[in-house]
């Protein structure tokens, strides 16, 4: 591994070199905070797959698209005299400092769940007017609701077993069913959002991330649909004219390699 000093010499680097292109790049000249919002959550989601797929390599290189983007934007606070990176660096050096008074302070805590409860609290003294402040807003639905439920148990709003949460999903799900047999939409929509809400406090007490979840069935579904188009092509069969019997012989197939 690196030396602390190796590792300060490769971060100027990458300020050098965002220097240069900020001055000489057409493309990089034009860019501004907004425009490279898209491409910051884009690079994040990247950064997500390899860890999911736990491809080191990729990780070491979507962390340099991250951190770029991290420079990039300092830049260009720094060219209107808001911010530079050692003022972002640093304001995240006193964030943690004063959220972390078991280290830096006189505070003790006897283990995690106690952490994330004074940072909480720390936060509302800091002048927030709700835990929930710190949600963003353009979060997708599935996060968002994670985010939620993990910053109210930080205030001790939660279920204390978690037999209660599957009780509340069995709960949601009955009046889900009530309101599928109504054939009312809207309230279909409304107990549907009930039911996933309650799936995703369930998955936290059995310390399961959900979205992770999710995702690796999207990758497990995708590779067994795919195993399946490779068998119709090798068959010289359109998929679409298979039946459900002959694609579930192949779906079995899939499942089991």
């Amino acid at each position: 591994m690196n030396t602390r000093q190796q590792q300060l010499e490769a971060f100027n680097r990458l300020l050098d070199i965002m220097d240069d292109l900020r001055e000489k790049c057409p493309w990089d000249k034009k860019q501004t905070l907004e425009s490279l919002r898209h491409l910051t959550i884009e690079e994040t989601y990247e950064l997500g797959d390899a860890i999911l797929d736990n491809d080191l390599v990729e990780i070491k290189k979507e962390l340099g698209d991250l951190l770029l983007h991290i420079v990039f934007y300092a830049k260009i606070g720094s060219e209107t005299n808001a911010f530079d990176i050692a003022d972002v660096a640093n304001s995240i050096c006193d964030k943690l400092i004063d959220r972390h008074p078991h280290i830096y302070g006189d505070v003790v805590v006897a283990d995690e769940e106690e952490v994330k409860q004074n940072w909480e609290k720390l936060k509302l003294k800091e002048g927030k007017k709700s835990v929930l402040e710190g949600v963003p807003k353009s979060l997708p639905a599935l996060v968002k609701a994670s985010r939620i439920q993990d910053k109210v148990k930080g205030v001790g709003f939660d279920w204390e077993e978690p037999h209660q949460v599957w009780d509340k999903v069995q709960e949601e799900l009955q009046e889900l069913q009530i309101e599928v047999q109504a054939g009312n939409q809207d309230k279909m929509e409304s107990e549907f959002g009930d039911v996933l809400f309650s799936m995703i406090n369930y998955a936290r007490f059995l310390k399961v991330n959900p979205e992770d979840a999710l995702e690796r069935t999207n990758k497990k579904f995708i590779k067994r649909f795919q195993y399946l188009e490779s068998k119709a092509y090798e068959l010289g069969k359109p998929l679409a004219d298979m039946t459900l019997a002959e694609m579930d012989v192949f779906w079995e197939e899939a499942k089991k390699l």
